[in-house]
């Protein structure tokens, strides 16, 4: 009667690891992680104009993208509210995917530019450093850091 016992217990262990096991892996499946891509910040200290090229990986969609721009570690006053064609304390409109008339999908390659105001604070001048932080639904993709030329 023992050995019966024990086989049913066994199966019974089994049947309930496996459940275990199983639900976990679904879990991992149905997690859906931040995209990874590689970019390169260019700042011109001159025009204020702040250019982020994506250089590999993941597609961007803009539409679910913030970008946060921070001048010598203090965030401007108007941030870019990508993707967009005009916007208080921004020069004229984007280039590039972060223009509302473009493609919303930021694919390897492609360059976006802002040009940040005078009226928008901090300003952008020549030595400042620049700081510009992607983050994709609520999931930060990058932060990129340069000095403005």
């Amino acid at each position: 009667m023992s050995p019966v016992v024990g086989i049913v217990a066994l199966l019974v262990l089994t049947v309930r690891l496996a459940a275990v096991v199983a639900v976990g892996v679904g879990a991992l499946s149905l997690e859906t992680g931040a995209p990874t891509a590689a970019f390169e910040l260019t700042v011109d200290g001159e025009t204020a104009a702040v250019t982020v090229e994506h250089l590999g990986g993941d597609s961007i969609d803009v539409t679910e993208l913030s970008v946060i721009v921070a001048v010598d570690d203090e965030e401007l006053t108007n941030q870019p509210p990508v993707p967009f064609v005009g916007s208080s304390g921004f020069d004229g409109a984007p280039t590039g995917p972060f223009n509302a008339a473009t493609d919303s999908e930021w694919r390897a390659g492609e360059r976006a530019t802002v040009v940040v105001a005078d009226t928008n604070e901090p300003t952008i001048d020549t030595g400042d450093a620049v700081t510009v932080t992607l983050v994709v639904d609520d999931a930060r993709v990058a932060v990129l850091e340069e000095t403005a030329n």
